[in-house]
């Protein structure tokens, strides 16, 4: 099993130091509703953790909320609200939206205000072997004290400096960044050695990390915007305090989602919300959508490419969902399991991997119609589709207007005797089984092509008919 690492920059052998795997994922500031872009990443490592607990590994997945930042204060003070209640209001929509996409929860979501005690001893640590320094309040990390600043990101000290933003006379260098933060009237504030204040962003992290997880991690994981400076960071303050390198065996960040030409993000305002998007797609639809593509490749949304997820998705649904078929011959799954194992060995290979299921859905439906025995087959595609995380289930769609129905039955009746007088007020459903009743009539005396105009009828009020070996059943489509 082979895992590409960010700082390495290719993939290596995944060597966890046991069967128990340590895995921090970057969380979210809550200051607003997740959009698709969160929805991105955290699809993306739960079915990482899934395949990894299918690999026999126990997974101790960790990931944080940021609960205090300049975001949170500042939406909160236009609210009128405390940033505590806005932060447990999102929080709890956050919930609301991954357990909607069938995302398993982390085994703990630590939260930046309750960690405090921890963060304040690793800045502790820090300033007592020489990597910090108090200035006017904050503390701020001493980045050329650390060698190797910049090797996540691949850039060169004095490359960054351009870059950097130093308050005047606070910090020693311009890329020295806080650990601390001086408080500031109105603001929210926690009692330090250095005076009220509260943590910055990175090291929030780190000693969520450390306090969690331990001094080494097997898997930290985040979007590729967390690179720099978030994730560069985490790695300086971390290895700087423990003395120990690597902090982590593998970086893996996902690829970012776009919508047009720019990154999704709420600072930029392009953005849809989970919440929108669930109301157009089902989870199944945006989950394969995700996973179709690499994790680290970049990937744009539009409507128009989530719909074709959802048309591939009711495939896989089909052909998983369907009725036991026997035969002599037996249907064999197992080089498709075996295909969809060394893809996901593969650095997570998701979108390979649904490659090899979607050829097993189609042989599914092959061996069907041929006679096979297909029930292990599609028992194989149901566990390997869970896998990554589907649930199978069909997406919730508007109820039927028996008004289109009505219509329908009305004008065929008069063209077809077999359609029997019917009542305008009945519901859509029963309407459809007259006329599903009506075709079979014509089947039965031949009139093949009166029978096919009922189902193209049907199809084009999106009721899609399948012939089984115990009757008719219709579908939306």
């Amino acid at each position: 099993m082979k895992v590409f690492d960010s700082l390495s920059g290719q993939k290596k052998e995944f060597k966890p130091a046991d069967k128990k795997v340590t895995m921090y994922v970057c969380g979210v500031t809550v200051y607003d509703e997740c959009h698709i872009g969160h929805a991105m990443s955290y699809v993306i490592f739960d079915a990482i953790r899934r395949y990894l607990e299918y690999r026999g590994y126990e997974v101790n997945h960790v990931q944080n909320f940021t609960d205090i930042d300049d975001k949170i204060i500042n939406r909160a003070n236009q609210l009128g609200i405390s940033s505590t209640e806005l932060a447990q209001k999102y929080i709890d929509e956050y919930f609301k939206d991954m357990d909607a996409l069938n995302i398993k929860r982390a085994c703990i979501y630590p939260r930046a205000t309750e960690e405090v005690p921890k963060i304040i001893e690793v800045i502790q640590g820090l300033i007592e072997k020489g990597y910090a320094y108090e200035s006017e309040g904050s503390v701020y990390f001493r980045v050329r004290n650390f060698k190797g600043y910049g090797k996540l990101s691949r850039q060169d000290l004095d490359d960054m400096i351009a870059r950097g933003s130093a308050e005047e006379g606070a910090k020693e260098f311009p890329l020295d960044f806080a650990l601390w933060k001086a408080a500031k009237p109105g603001e929210p504030f926690w009692s330090s050695p250095w005076g009220q204040g509260r943590p910055g962003w990175h090291i929030e992290c780190t000693a969520m990390a450390l306090k969690y997880l331990g001094t080494s991690l097997d898997i930290h994981g985040g979007g590729q915007d967390l690179i720099f400076p978030h994730h560069e960071n985490e790695i300086t303050q971390s290895e700087a305090f423990t003395g120990m390198s690597p902090f982590v065996r593998h970086w893996m960040h996902n690829g970012l989602l776009q919508l047009g030409e720019n990154k999704m993000s709420k600072s930029l305002g392009n953005l849809i919300t989970v919440k929108q998007a669930l109301e157009n797609f089902s989870p199944d639809g945006l989950r394969l959508f995700i996973l179709s593509s690499h994790y680290r490749s970049p990937l744009t949304y539009s409507e128009d490419i989530v719909r074709a997820a959802e048309t591939g998705m009711e495939r896989l649904r089909q052909a998983a969902m369907s009725g036991d078929s026997k035969g002599n011959k037996v249907l064999d799954a197992e080089p498709y399991r075996s295909r969809f194992i060394d893809s996901m060995d593969d650095d997570f290979n998701t979108a390979q991997a649904l490659a090899a299921l979607f050829e097993l859905a189609r042989e599914i439906n092959r061996g069907r119609e041929e006679g096979q025995d297909v029930t292990a087959a599609r028992n194989t595609l149901r566990e390997l589709v869970g896998l990554l995380g589907f649930t199978l289930q069909e997406p919730k769609k508007p109820p039927l207007e028996s008004a289109s129905f009505v219509a329908l039955a009305n004008e065929l009746s008069k063209k077809y005797a077999e359609i029997p007088a019917h009542d305008a007020s009945m519901d859509a459903e029963k309407l459809i089984q007259i006329l599903i009743d009506a075709r079979e009539k014509l089947r039965k005396v031949k009139k093949w092509q009166d029978a096919d105009v009922i189902r193209q009828r049907l199809s084009g009020l999106g009721i899609a008919l399948e012939d089984t070996p115990k009757g008719t059943v219709w579908k939306r489509s």
